[in-house]
């Protein structure tokens, strides 16, 4: 039985192929962030409505994606940066070239095989996840991702609190650190 709704595991298997078939193709394999990576690392206790994808290289994803069925929204009232699958009920966006402006680095990205079938997929590293959402918070444009934060961090106790740390005082400019995810 899977930890995750239906729908959000439909597109973590289908971002699993597509990011499989970029590496078969001797391509970076896109990296996930936002919402999704929040579901993912949640297991659906929080969840989004689409998939946030980084890659330096979009034209080949974006041809990756369409054999594997997307295809991008027209027409009045149609969001058009964004990807549909048919079968899905999750659009899938290509928000960067590299996760967090650059800000971290490569080895804490994570390589996941979920499935167990060989489709690996690259996902920002919880700790990086928190430390953007405290950066949204921080922005004064998104409320909510302060209580995203801090549910992560009860989440996980296996964080490396010294790197979160530094990330956190990062992303907020120095107006935060790991002491306001303790805070109730």
């Amino acid at each position: 039985m899977s930890i995750y709704r239906p729908e959000f595991e439909a597109a973590l298997r289908l971002f699993a192929r597509i990011s499989e078939a970029m590496a078969m193709r001797g391509l970076s394999r896109p990296v996930l962030v936002g919402g999704a990576a929040v579901e993912f690392y949640s297991a659906s206790a929080m969840m989004t409505g689409d998939f946030d994808l980084c890659s330096p290289i979009q034209v080949e994803l974006e041809e990756e994606m369409q054999r594997h069925g997307f295809v991008r929204p027209s027409g009045p009232g149609k969001l058009t940066r964004g990807w549909i699958h048919p079968n899905l009920k999750l659009g899938f966006e290509i928000v960067g070239s590299v996760p967090m402006d650059g800000n971290i680095a490569k080895d804490r990205l994570a390589l996941v095989d979920y499935f167990a079938v060989g489709d690996a997929f690259v996902i920002v590293s919880v700790e990086d996840l928190i430390a953007d959402r405290m950066g949204q918070y921080t922005s004064g444009t998104a409320a909510d991702r302060l209580d995203q934060a801090r549910a992560l961090f009860a989440l996980h106790p296996e964080l490396d609190l010294d790197y979160l740390d530094r990330r956190i005082h990062e992303e907020t400019m120095g107006d935060h650190g790991i002491e306001a995810l303790q805070k109730r």
